[in-house]
């Protein structure tokens, strides 16, 4: 997946927010395959199991058997056509999620050789506050920021001032 590059900034981002967030004596179970960053969230000592694989538009069995505290779930939610349906299965109290923000200048991004790398989705902020507010979620925290590339032309350019990524902190609305 990061043959090509290596996502250093959105991953410095990321564990900073975590952290904040997040202590390392709360388990953890992150959506998705083991990847990466669920390996550098174990090197800072937090305690992660990942999810198998499984479509997890249909498939919930990892979700509700998990006893976690906390969810990541980073850049996820842009792969599936109904994210609403994992986020409302979800036990823990705690969740963590980033997202590629939806660029007017850019379209949804879409892998032609791997139909697991896709974009479904790319959201406005809002539209990802009012999913988690609709699915039971209250947001704590947020933050945004770009991703830019070393590369001319108008594209890069503004990408070194529009927000790319989002991610938000949030917790459980007692029912």
């Amino acid at each position: 997946m990061y043959e090509n590059s290596y996502p250093s900034k959105r991953f410095q981002n990321t564990l900073s927010f975590l952290k904040k967030h997040i202590s390392t004596d709360e388990s953890v179970l992150d959506l998705g395959v083991k990847n990466p960053f669920s390996e550098i969230m174990v090197k800072e000592g937090y305690q992660v199991e990942n999810t198998q694989g499984e479509d997890l538009d249909l498939v919930f069995d990892s979700v509700l058997n998990s006893a976690s505290e906390v969810v990541t779930a980073f850049e996820i939610f842009e792969h599936l056509l109904a994210p609403f349906n994992v986020l409302r299965e979800i036990k823990a109290k705690k969740l963590v999620a980033s997202i590629p923000l939806k660029l007017w200048f850019s379209p949804a991004y879409r892998s032609k050789t791997d139909v697991w790398d896709r974009h479904y989705h790319e959201f406005e902020d809002w539209q990802f506050d009012w999913l988690l507010e609709k699915a039971g979620w209250e947001i704590k925290a947020r933050e945004k920021w770009t991703n830019p590339v070393k590369k001319i032309g108008l594209r890069p350019l503004l990408r070194s001032f529009t927000p790319r990524y989002y991610i938000v902190y949030a917790e459980k609305k007692e029912s």
